[in-house]
């Protein structure tokens, strides 16, 4: 709720609505750039097929996969470094549990789930920076 309101923020009204995709497998190096291009700090990786889950490559991916163990990023793939399956948020869960969920998950973002559909991103960061809820 917003402070001094009775107004529930849901997740879906503080989501980021884009939402970018990389293929497994891609190269760690082709992720980055990406990344780069994009000016994000997380990608979704695509479904192989309709029972797989969805995955998520985020900066400390390649800290832990690439970096720290020396591996050449042309020679990495995404699936062998990202986060497989992901924790969603429902579109319609009120922002204070939503948080709960991301912190107590040890996350700093997730996607946010509407019937089975990806509609968004929503971030610790993004609460406190890109709103305004204080």
């Amino acid at each position: 709720m917003v402070p001094g309101s009775t107004k529930i923020i849901r997740a879906r009204d503080v989501m980021h609505k884009q939402i970018l995709s990389i293929d497994g497998m891609a190269t760690a190096r082709e992720a980055a750039a990406r990344m780069r291009s994009e000016r994000v700090f997380s990608l979704l990786v695509k479904k192989r097929h309709a029972d797989d889950a969805w995955g998520i490559l985020v900066v400390q991916d390649f800290i832990k996969g690439v970096i720290i163990p020396g591996r050449s990023p042309d020679d990495v793939h995404v699936y062998e470094i990202m986060t497989k399956p992901i924790i969603t948020v429902p579109a319609d869960m009120d922002i204070r549990y939503a948080a709960r969920l991301i912190y107590r998950a040890d996350i700093r973002r997730a996607p946010v789930e509407d019937n089975g559909e990806l509609i968004g991103m929503i971030s610790l960061a993004s609460l406190i920076l890109d709103n305004e809820l204080f």
